[in-house]
């Protein structure tokens, strides 16, 4: 990727305030508030200048917006806090860039580090009714939610004794670091609370993104089942090993379970779409678009992953892709760089519709990591790029649609990896016609239902396609 034009700070200057950074205590809490605030936000409008792909659809971040020095100033001065002052940036069809005040955190949270209980959850709504409630999609091994009991299915109406309805502040309610949980369970069409309650306490936890795999013998074929919840580089080297097993077992078909997968690393997208296939070694993967500042980027399948491992390919022709509204960003980036080249059949509902990317900058001299400003611990995430399929399909703001629309039934949800489990199931009934059906019958809902909410919103990572730093020219 090549810069274009290279107007780092437009002739436009501040005087730099020097630091008496020894004086700073490690330790002290509001760093943040001690920094001087023009200089913060004076790194932030110089960084979205540069990299923020809706750059054009940003009056503010304009080449000509300032006359001379003494303008921007004023400009800067204009908003009160380097967070309002960054969002008022933003382009109107930006929902998803964002800046946080401690980039200690945001890195632990892309490396799959948080605080959390392990109860992942979604909120659902009844539609044209008051009925709210949460519902246990998974738990992840080991945590306190799962010491607790928790499991796949569990039904909850209320927390710390207070009972959901369409107005309930779930941000207020499930930030705490610990909580208790009111179960409740589906009595016919009516939610009914239960007598039991559960709590739960937030711990720092790695969550293995690779939450469920196995080989399933599906009226003789050997199919491969994955659950893979978010992108994390990290675990790379674990995916390549579960592909090796796929590999060595023979399977003739792929289950890929995105449904609750809202994003991550593209550089991980591309190493598990290379494991799926191939057969298209050196071939475009997909197309990255960038402002006027920059080049487009193509980027290439390949055969190995971050660490130089050779990736353990499959070379398939076809895969299936599970799929919820909850499913976004590097999730859609498999599905759309894939389908120009094999057969990708998407069972589930619409994703969520996110395609751009993103990349952590922080206050350096090229907005690196590398001799990062000791002032302050503010980084902006800005959309810096739109990611396009080698045939250049993009912009797809309502989702990706399934090819075989399936949604899951609350009250049955069943066990992640059960042949019997909804979407999973009526994969394989696709994969060889005359599988066994469910053991439940399936029913049409009595109410459509709308997802509210769910663990990891409030989390730096929600919905985040991030760009492998090394690929910015910093």
């Amino acid at each position: 990727m090549k810069l274009l034009r290279l107007f780092f700070l437009i002739s436009i200057s501040l005087s730099v305030f020097v630091s008496c950074q020894d004086d700073i205590d490690d330790n002290i809490t509001n760093i943040n508030e001690l920094a001087n605030q023009e200089d913060i936000k004076d790194f932030i409008w110089k960084a979205m200048n540069i990299f923020y792909v809706y750059k054009s659809d940003a009056p503010d971040l304009a080449d000509d917006r300032f006359e001379n020095t003494q303008e921007y100033i004023s400009f800067l001065s204009s908003v009160d806090s380097p967070v309002n002052f960054f969002y008022s940036l933003l382009a109107v069809q930006d929902r998803f860039s964002f800046i946080v005040s401690d980039f200690v955190t945001l890195e632990q949270n892309l490396d799959g580090i948080s605080l959390a209980n392990g109860m992942e959850f979604g909120l659902i709504r009844f539609i044209d009714t008051e009925t709210v409630f949460g519902y246990v999609r998974y738990v992840v091994p080991g945590s306190p939610a799962d010491v607790a009991g928790i499991e796949r299915g569990v039904i909850f109406n209320r927390v710390d004794g207070i009972t959901f309805t369409p107005e309930t502040d779930f941000n207020l309610l499930l930030s705490q670091s610990s909580y208790t949980i009111g179960l409740a369970e589906f009595q016919g069409g009516d939610l009914v609370g239960l007598d039991q309650e559960v709590s739960l306490t937030k711990i720092q936890l790695t969550e293995n993104p690779i939450h469920e795999h196995k080989i399933l013998d599906v009226n003789g074929q050997k199919v491969g089942y994955l659950m893979y919840n978010n992108f994390r580089t990290p675990f790379n080297s674990e995916l390549n090993s579960v592909f090796a097993d796929f590999s060595a077992e023979g399977i003739t078909d792929l289950v890929l379970d995105l449904r609750y997968n809202s994003g991550g690393s593209i550089e991980t997208a591309k190493d598990l779409s290379s494991m799926i296939t191939g057969q298209f070694n050196g071939q475009i993967f997909a197309k990255q678009i960038f402002n006027e500042n920059f080049d487009a980027e193509n980027l290439i399948f390949d055969d190995q992953i971050s660490t130089d491992e050779p990736i353990n390919s499959l070379n398939l022709t076809r895969v299936y892709v599970l799929t919820t509204g909850s499913s976004a960003s590097a999730s859609e980036l498999v599905i759309n760089a894939l389908n120009p080249y094999i057969d990708v059949i998407q069972i589930g509902t619409n994703t969520a519709g996110k395609f751009e990317g993103s990349v952590t900058l922080y206050d350096s001299p090229n907005f690196s990591r590398s001799n990062v400003s000791l002032e302050h611990t503010y980084a902006v995430q800005p959309l810096i790029l739109k990611i396009a399929n080698k045939d250049g399909f993009t912009g797809f703001f309502d989702g990706l649609e399934p090819d075989i629309e399936q949604s899951e039934i609350f009250s049955s949800l069943g066990n992640l990896g059960d042949p019997q489990e909804t979407l999973l199931n009526r994969a394989l009934r696709e994969i060889s016609p005359g599988f066994e059906r469910p053991s439940f019958q399936e029913k049409k809902p009595l109410f459509s239902s709308k997802l509210i909410g769910e663990s990891q919103m409030e989390s730096p990572a929600f919905q985040r396609m991030y760009v492998d730093p090394n690929s910015i020219p910093f």
